[in-house]
């Protein structure tokens, strides 16, 4: 399978419902992320305990994608994800935009780079990251 194929399906996970979400993950996987709030570094156990937490918080933890772009074995994605908090359970709300590069080795997601900030609910922004 290609790597945008892998990616693709990964991003239409529902990362709070999903149960095999982990398996998209190379055991030796790096995730750098970039934040308004500073830099995070992950493994593949910090992976999965920050996936723990969203299955705490959240009833729906969805991806849109926007683009979705490949050279040889990275793939490029801008998306926003959408929750449903279980505080609020009638609501869907956009929570991030993100943009993301995987690195993929062995059909897995082994090195992530992504950069994020929150989202806000202005119909410009939001309508930005559609297609």
């Amino acid at each position: 399978m290609s790597p945008k194929k892998i990616v693709k399906r990964f991003y239409n996970l529902d990362l709070a419902k999903d149960e095999d979400v982990m398996s998209f993950f190379h055991k030796n996987c790096k995730l750098h992320w970039n934040t308004s709030k500073g830099f995070t570094a992950l493994d593949y156990q910090g992976i999965e305990a920050m996936l723990i937490g969203i299955k705490k918080s959240y009833i729906s933890f969805k991806y849109k994608l926007s683009h979705l772009l490949e050279e040889g074995n990275s793939v490029t994605a801008r998306y926003t994800i959408y929750v449903t908090p279980i505080e609020n359970p009638d609501e869907e709300q956009p929570l991030a935009h993100f943009i993301s590069i995987w690195e993929l080795k062995k059909e897995k997601l082994y090195r992530g780079y992504e950069i994020s900030q929150l989202a806000d609910e202005d119909p410009v922004n939001i309508k930005s990251f559609t297609k």
